[in-house]
């Protein structure tokens, strides 16, 4: 049986600016909208100190709908102690049960990030490596007993054990990223890379799994940003500005990993990714309102359902 596609996207970041009810009432369009989850990202002190902590924003939102899909993407795992955020992964399924997807990554955009939250950036993915396997020991109901490099503790545990499991996703471009997701997680999370590169990334991962004695359906994702507008160059007026702000680098370093412009354009984009088997996209659309750029998501969405059929 072929994994479904699944369509996410981040409904602005000024949400959590508005008033509670219009809060709601955007995540209401997302529904609506045909969308299947809402993602935010998770950052400590980005560049000049932004950030939107994955966990809260994760909570915030399972109670905002009661049956919207949320997607934690990716969060930066090695910043914090395993234990903790196994027991913030329970009480998240506890709340929205099936819901959640729990996608990780290692940082590294910004090295400063990762150096004030006392953590050698030499050593973000061996700590990821045994955050991982903590992580996935305790929510499948095990006690714990760890003597590692960078963790040790006697008898740990975490109650209750999300049912059903949560599913894991590994983001990154490097083949340690791909090599990770194929020892311990459900599928891979790509960013800003060309359709061969994920064709020859999903084969990694499936070399890995294998050698790992890993039996899975593996469930890909994408996480891109996207420009919604009449044309090319007015899309690219709407997420050129929102990616230089944020990232601190120039359009034009993403633009080629950006889609931008109508709707067409978009599909037209991602249906490559589609066909190298991707099954899951993560969409951050940047239009004249939030609302149309969700409105796009949802058409995106369901052209690409159709074209998996």
């Amino acid at each position: 049986m072929s994994t479904p596609v699944r369509v996410g996207v981040t409904p602005g970041i000024d949400i959590w600016s508005r008033p509670w009810e219009q809060r709601r009432q955007v995540v209401d369009l997302v529904v609506d909208a045909g969308i299947d989850h809402v993602f935010f990202a998770d950052h400590v002190s980005f560049r000049v100190g932004h950030g939107h902590d994955g966990m809260v924003t994760a909570a915030a939102v399972a109670n905002l709908h009661p049956t919207i899909g949320i997607y934690i993407g990716v969060y930066l795992l090695p910043l914090r102690h395993p234990i903790p955020v196994a027991r913030q992964l329970a009480n998240l399924a506890e709340m929205a049960p099936g819901r959640v997807s729990f996608g990780i990554g290692v940082g590294g955009d910004d090295r400063h990030e990762v150096e004030i939250c006392g953590v050698d950036p030499r050593t973000r993915g061996k700590r990821t490596d045994e955050s991982l396997q903590i992580i996935q020991c305790l929510l499948s109901g095990e006690t714990v007993d760890h003597q590692g490099e960078f963790f040790s503790f006697e008898q740990a545990r975490i109650v209750p054990v999300p049912d059903p499991p949560i599913p894991v996703y590994v983001g990154g471009r490097a083949d340690a990223a791909l090599k990770r997701a194929g020892r311990y997680a459900d599928g891979w999370l790509g960013i800003w890379c060309s359709t061969r590169r994920y064709a020859e990334s999903l084969a990694i991962f499936k070399q890995e799994a294998e050698e790992a004695g890993r039996t899975i359906q593996p469930d890909h994702g994408i996480q891109l940003w996207v420009g919604v507008g009449e044309d090319q160059t007015e899309a690219a007026s709407y997420v050129g500005p929102a990616m230089e702000g944020f990232y601190r680098v120039p359009f034009e370093k993403f633009s080629r990993y950006t889609p931008h412009g109508t709707v067409d354009d978009i599909v037209d984009f991602l249906a490559p990714y589609l066909e190298a088997g991707c099954r899951h996209f993560n969409l951050t659309p940047v239009a004249a309102s939030a609302e149309q750029g969700i409105e796009a998501i949802g058409e995106v969405g369901e052209r690409l359902r159709r074209m998996a059929d």
